[in-house]
């Protein structure tokens, strides 16, 4: 039950955070994505001081997006996908709330207080609790960003620019090796809010993006806004079930690209079977790499080799008896990398 309702409360998420529901057959690895960190990741991005400047200019972001009020619509677009959503986020006694609300297609609400997010599936009246990530929009990072200047060139321009009516500061953030994609950024003057985030290929093409189109700030914002347009009271509530796991002791090698490290490692359960998830992260980019019994009789829903959704990339392989799913806003080669040079050694045959 719970893995169906996911299908329609996560789907495909990019850096713009917002909603697009996968392909028929896509399986659940696509949805789970938007999975990929708990509230730990999160504490680490928090604890995290500012290595240098470069770096301040990142967690000043991150800091903006979850210390202020705001309010306002933002577009995503991925391909030829574009969605829009409502957002209002409001700091009060009791930390930070938000609303989320998908303004296309069926109707889907988001609320958030503090770590743990409600999402509110009205055909079925059923509230799927999940807890969320850093970096959904306006938040930017996942971890801890102090090694980021080992691998991203991150610099602020002096020409200032105009986001939905506000002037904005551009900041890119350049790869230093192909295993990653690229940002441009515009953080508004006056608050350090993200305003627009775009991620770019090798060639500097727009892969995806997500900009406001309208917002307000501080006293302009009503927390009354963060009342849900739904009434969940004889609503289903559903919480999916989560475990640390293990994976070398369970006999798996899986190479983390240079300057990705383990963030998470958890066993979920989908459906009939146990799926154990392992998150790497550079504090900026996430790869989640997912694997699950093989089933020999039906094969699998996913097509083995690499598929692509905006710039989230995809690449799935059989080992041994088991299905590996490596997915991630990273370039198509850097998961293909993983995914192939990765081992399973039986724990009886160590």
């Amino acid at each position: 039950m719970i893995a169906q309702l996911q299908q329609f409360c996560w789907p495909v998420l990019g850096r713009g955070r917002l909603m697009r529901r996968p392909a028929p057959g896509a399986g659940w690895a696509l949805t789970a994505v938007f999975l990929v960190a708990l509230s730990a990741m999160h504490e680490a991005a928090r604890a995290a001081g500012p290595a240098d400047a470069s770096i301040q200019l990142l967690y000043d972001i991150q800091q903006a997006a979850r210390k202020q009020d705001y309010a306002g619509v933002f577009l995503y677009q991925q391909g030829e996908v574009i969605q829009s959503s409502r957002l209002v986020h409001v700091i009060d006694g009791t930390g930070e709330r938000e609303r989320l609300e998908i303004l296309d297609g069926q109707p889907r609400e988001y609320l958030r207080h503090n770590d743990e997010i409600q999402c509110l599936i009205p055909e079925r009246k059923t509230v799927l609790m999940e807890p969320r990530r850093g970096d959904r929009f306006p938040g930017l990072l996942l971890g801890n960003p102090t090694d980021l200047a080992q691998h991203y060139d991150i610099r602020a321009h002096d020409k200032l620019h105009r986001v939905a009516d506000r002037q904005c500061r551009v900041i890119t953030i350049e790869p230093r090796d192909g295993l990653r994609y690229g940002y441009r950024l515009c953080a508004d003057v006056d608050t350090n809010l993200l305003l627009k985030a775009q991620t770019l290929d090798a060639s500097q093409g727009v892969v995806e993006q997500v900009s406001f189109t309208s917002i307000r700030l501080g006293g302009k914002v009503d927390p009354a806004e963060l009342s849900s347009r739904w009434s969940t009271r004889d609503w289903k509530v559903l919480q999916p079930r989560i475990e640390p796991a293990d994976l070398a002791a369970q006999g798996w090698r899986i190479p983390a690209p240079k300057g990705f490290v383990a963030v998470m490692q958890v066993k979920r359960s989908m459906g009939h079977s146990n799926v154990n998830q392992l998150v790497l992260s550079d504090g900026l980019a996430a790869i989640s790499v997912f694997i699950e019994p093989y089933d020999t009789e039906r094969g699998h829903p996913l097509s083995a080799g690499a598929a692509r959704r905006g710039a989230i990339n995809i690449y799935g392989t059989r080992i041994a008896d088991f299905w590996l799913t490596a997915l991630g806003e990273v370039p198509a080669s850097t998961l293909e990398q993983l995914a192939t040079s990765t081992e399973y050694v039986p724990v009886s045959s160590q």
